[in-house]
């Protein structure tokens, strides 16, 4: 495939309009907390500065391009009058962990989803304890009479791993990170999100459309997960889903089948880039 000048310079100016506004927010903020955002770039440890950076993929050529043009410039070559990031360098090393990423993509998708969660798992990280992850935001109510009415069902080692003590008990399945391939499904907002991770952990390798459209799933996601959580972001403009009623519950069920409709494809795409680095 080839991109004449005038369509890859299209598409690295778009890529940096769409994630720039919570990149640059980030690189901006210097320090400065945000309980909602930065959890998209610090439990995801890809930078703000390479989010903003932008490449076709393998094996696209980039017409009457250069070196100093690259984004990535110690992973591109000159081919045919313009550079490419060629499918040879791609190093042997990670070829294990793209069969095993396949495997557990194409798993998690072949599940049917579950949509009875309620985004609890916030709720059972602040479960009976002083030690609450975002000490600087208020809880618009107690964690404890939520939790101990309502059944804990986390599927995602991940989430699962952050529960107070007192709350790992409670969930309907004790987790480790080995069953993890076994229990992830399409309809937790935390396998979502991380499909973020799935397209940054092989950047450059696969276009940085494939890594802005996890990129904003992740950030929706993450939205949604907070609103349905204990604490009170009314300040920051986010309406709190109040799982703690029917109506809650309902409203957020709505927005985690949505998620799950809109990663869908973003999963398939993904599934496709990985196979074509074997």
């Amino acid at each position: 495939m080839r991109l004449t000048g005038d369509e890859w310079r299209v598409r690295r100016a778009t890529h940096r309009t769409r994630v720039g506004p919570l990149a640059t927010d980030r690189i901006a903020r210097s320090g400065r907390k945000h309980p909602v955002y930065d959890f998209l770039f610090e439990y995801y440890s890809f930078r703000p500065a390479h989010l903003l950076r932008w490449s076709p993929g393998v094996g696209v050529l980039l017409e009457g391009a250069t070196l100093a043009e690259c984004d990535w410039p110690h992973l591109f070559r000159e081919s045919d009058g313009g550079m490419v990031l060629s499918l040879v360098d791609f190093p042997e090393r990670r070829r294990a962990y793209v069969r095993w990423a396949i495997d557990y993509l194409q798993a998690v998708g072949d599940r049917e989803p579950m949509f009875g969660c309620f985004g609890l798992h916030e709720w059972a990280m602040v479960y009976r304890t002083e030690d609450v992850r975002h000490s600087r935001v208020p809880l618009r109510i107690a964690a404890e009479p939520v939790v101990e009415a309502m059944p804990l069902r986390c599927s995602h080692y991940d989430a699962f791993r952050f529960f107070t003590a007192a709350a790992m008990p409670r969930n309907r399945l004790q987790l480790t990170r080995e069953v993890t391939t076994d229990h992830d499904q399409p309809g937790c907002i935390h396998v979502t999100m991380d499909l973020y991770k799935f397209a940054y952990k092989l950047a450059p390798w696969v276009s940085s459309e494939l890594l802005a459209d996890s990129f904003e799933l992740a950030a929706a996601a993450r939205e949604i997960d907070m609103r349905a959580s204990p604490y009170d972001l009314a300040e920051l403009g986010f309406n709190p889903i109040r799982i703690e009623t029917k109506e809650g519950r309902e409203e957020y069920v709505v927005a985690q089948r949505e998620l799950t409709v809109r990663a869908k494809p973003v999963r398939a795409a993904l599934l496709t880039a990985y196979r074509q680095l074997l």
